[in-house]
């Protein structure tokens, strides 16, 4: 009876012994899973805040090439590319001459560019009239957009005053975040295309009428009355440099030649997207984005040679 009572506490020793290394296992196992969570959660800030400042840095030289201009900055170009020692950024640029101003468009041209960018006809008009709405002086009584609008959680009216930054466009009825920032479509032959948005036709900064046609997005081409195969003609021969060229092209005696011309005003809208570089020398798979739309005043200004009217600390690419 001794040796079997022996026996005995010995073995549930050794299953509590087994039960306490089990246990520490999965202490173990967990501990290192969450350092390594963390680890990897400190590695994604860390490159994070690397890239934001590789953007904002890519931004700045940005700015002073085109200043510089030849050979740093060819006029008319639409993007820059700067390879640094911790990373890539590529910097797009975006005229604000090239795009429609939200305020004085009209509703057929507002409904044409909306067509372009992918809505359907009735949703096209319904966005067209509802811009219209918001930044026609106020009624007596509220509009029918604005009861949608009121009855919305949260409420609000429209503005009833000109747009002061065309992301209030996504307040209004009938616009969503993908006509608006613009998305990615399977292309021919397998490839994926990014489809603009209305950030990328419409402007709160641009003189309206005329639009750069260096710059000028397809839908806005398409707003002012050109078509399909007029627009191809333009892509292909971008950049022009001489208003000859226009006539080259066939739009001799086009209703729309008389909105197009070459460059003009000084307000730019800067994009850029960076990539940290990894200890190995490869590029990281984080992107960030930073924006500013700037009014350039010229390298013989002096001391302030430009000004910046709005910085966007992220940038959605699609």
């Amino acid at each position: 009876m001794a040796i079997g009572k022996t026996s005995g506490a010995r073995g549930g020793a050794l299953i509590l012994v087994l039960w306490l290394a089990a246990a520490l296992a999965a202490v173990t196992l967990t501990l290192a899973q969450t350092v390594r969570t963390e680890l990897e959660r400190a590695t994604t800030a860390l490159e994070s805040t690397q890239a934001y400042y590789l953007a904002c840095g890519a931004i700045e030289r940005a700015l002073l090439y085109m200043l510089w201009g030849p050979p740093y900055y060819a006029p008319g170009a639409t993007s820059l590319r700067f390879d640094f020692p911790s990373g890539e950024a590529v910097v797009q640029i975006l005229p604000e001459a090239g795009k429609l101003n939200v305020n004085f468009s009209p509703l057929d041209e507002l409904e044409r560019l909306f067509v372009a960018l992918g809505a359907e006809p009735a949703r096209a008009a319904e966005i067209a009239r509802a811009i219209v709405d918001w930044r026609s002086p106020a009624p007596h009584g509220p509009t029918l957009f604005d009861r949608e609008y009121l009855s919305r959680t949260p409420s609000f009216r429209a503005a009833h005053a000109s747009f002061q930054e065309t992301e209030e466009l996504l307040l209004v009825k009938g616009m969503t975040p993908e006509l608006y920032y613009g998305t990615i479509e399977p292309g021919p032959e397998g490839a994926w295309l990014a489809r603009g948005g209305a950030r990328d036709c419409l402007s709160v900064y641009s003189a309206g009428g005329a639009v750069d046609v260096n710059s000028a997005h397809p839908a806005v081409l398409a707003a002012i009355g050109l078509g399909p195969g007029e627009i191809q003609a333009i892509l292909a021969t971008r950049p022009l440099r001489d208003p000859i060229q226009l006539q080259g092209l066939g739009l001799a005696g086009h209703p729309a030649l008389g909105r197009l011309r070459l460059g003009g005003g000084s307000v730019v809208t800067l994009r850029a997207m960076a990539r940290p570089r990894l200890p190995n020398g490869q590029l990281s798979d984080l992107r960030r984005g930073v924006g500013a739309t700037v009014k350039l005043f010229g390298a013989a200004a002096g001391e302030k040679p430009y000004h910046v009217l709005r910085w966007y600390d992220q940038v959605w690419e699609p």
